[in-house]
């Protein structure tokens, strides 16, 4: 990894508590950004555990009569939220390295990171909503195990998960591996992988649940090539204090 000079050496003079060591910020982003992945997968791993989209009416009502079995499928779904925070994490922390190691971002990948980031985050949790909402309403509410909702409602969160928060991630990995290139902060094989993933991402045609996996797998990845990057970096190298501009003043 190249570290170009837009990360500073302390000065005396420089508060200390206004900058950050370049370093421990490629480690926050690796440790986050693989703490996401490893809490979706097995956010997603529980939530699959229900009946198939070609399971009998008795096989549902047995499923669902099951405290054990709901239990299971609410445990994805709260583990979700936090699989949502920690990318929210991530995406700062990765922003804020990538502005200290590199001498330039374009400001117009950069910001279609952040959202579609944001959008992938939103979609995700309304698929895992969708998902789970016959077991939370009978667990919750005391309400009917209906066929199917059991049935319609989790095909619905796979098509939000599968076609649209999909996308969303496939759009992130091609924002981040151009980022990425061009400022040189991961090796250029990874890069370049990260094209082939996106493009995989963008024209899959399939709802096959593994899909899902695609994205948390190559964020797990990218945080192990960021924590070997880190190694490289000088501990006393910091992300230099962003001086905000004067207001104007405007005369009377």
């Amino acid at each position: 990894m190249e570290v170009s000079a837009s990360a500073e050496q302390p000065s005396a003079a420089a508060p200390v508590e206004h900058v950050r060591s370049l370093r421990n910020a490629a480690r926050l982003t690796a440790a986050v950004g693989a703490l996401h992945a490893l809490l979706f997968l097995g956010s997603s791993l529980l939530l699959a555990n229900r009946p198939g989209p070609h399971a009998s009416t008795a096989d549902i009502n047995e499923y669902y009569q099951s405290a054990d079995s709901r239990r299971v499928i609410l445990v994805g779904l709260y583990l979700m939220p936090f699989a949502g925070i920690a990318f929210i994490w991530f995406i700062v922390a990765l922003r804020t390295w990538v502005e200290g190691a590199a001498s330039r971002v374009n400001p117009l990948l950069s910001n279609v990171q952040l959202v579609v980031g944001i959008l992938y985050v939103a979609l995700f949790f309304a698929a895992a909503a969708s998902t789970s909402v016959l077991a939370a309403s009978v667990e919750f509410s005391d309400g009917e195990i209906d066929p199917v909702v059991a049935h319609q409602f989790p095909e619905f969160g796979s098509a939000l998960l599968l076609v649209f928060a999909l996308r969303m991630a496939a759009m992130f990995v091609l924002t981040t591996s151009t980022i990425a290139r061009k400022s040189r902060v991961v090796p250029m094989w990874f890069a370049w992988s990260g094209y082939v993933v996106s493009l995989f991402l963008l024209l899959s045609a399939s709802l096959e649940p593994w899909l899902a996996y695609v994205f948390p797998v190559w964020l797990l990845v990218l945080s192990v090539v960021l924590l070997r990057s880190s190694r490289k970096i000088p501990s006393d190298l910091l992300i230099p204090t962003r001086t905000p501009r004067p207001s104007a003043i405007i005369q009377q």
